[in-house]
């Protein structure tokens, strides 16, 4: 039996327990820069446990987004419209989870194994111009530095309202 590895942040509507297992993550998009956005993004579902009032739990999946600047200095956390896992947070609770991103995303070995076979679907995409080669390559190189970021760069990045058009849940 393995022991797992979790999180647990406590919000005003119970405990979120986050385990660090790859069933718990779904990596909903992936977008390179284009000529109207400069940012990598990436959108990410967590499952979680919700341990309502200590007397029964549920599953619960929301989502969040990573932008990282083109040149992978600038770093945003972004706020999906819908099913956000920061909605109906207030300011401590937000911080909370932006600390539990920041080591989820840097620390968890979920987390690097989605990132590893994302790298893996990327490197076995059909490409055939030189533009899609370079986007493969862009996102390749994207995917590699989200676990080497460091906890504090996250922890310290703005939360941005809303996404792109594209991402529609």
């Amino acid at each position: 039996m393995n022991t797992l590895d979790a999180k647990v942040i406590e919000t005003r509507y119970g405990l979120e327990m986050y385990s660090d297992l790859i069933e718990n993550i779904e990596v909903k998009e992936i977008l390179s820069p284009t000529t109207d956005n400069r940012f990598y993004e990436i959108i990410l579902g967590i499952k979680y446990f919700l341990l309502a009032e200590k007397k029964y739990y549920t599953n619960q999946k929301h989502y969040f987004g990573f932008r990282m600047s083109d040149d992978y200095n600038l770093i945003m956390l972004i706020e999906p419209e819908t099913e956000s896992l920061f909605a109906v947070k207030n300011e401590i609770e937000r911080q909370a989870t932006k600390e539990l991103i920041a080591n989820w995303l840097t620390k968890t070995e979920a987390f690097k194994q989605v990132v590893n076979e994302m790298i893996e679907k990327q490197k076995g995409r059909e490409v055939q111009t030189e533009q899609d080669i370079e986007e493969v390559l862009g996102i390749i190189k994207f995917l590699e530095k989200l676990p080497l970021v460091k906890p504090e760069d996250i922890e310290q990045a703005s939360i941005e309202k809303g996404i792109n058009a594209e991402f529609i849940f």
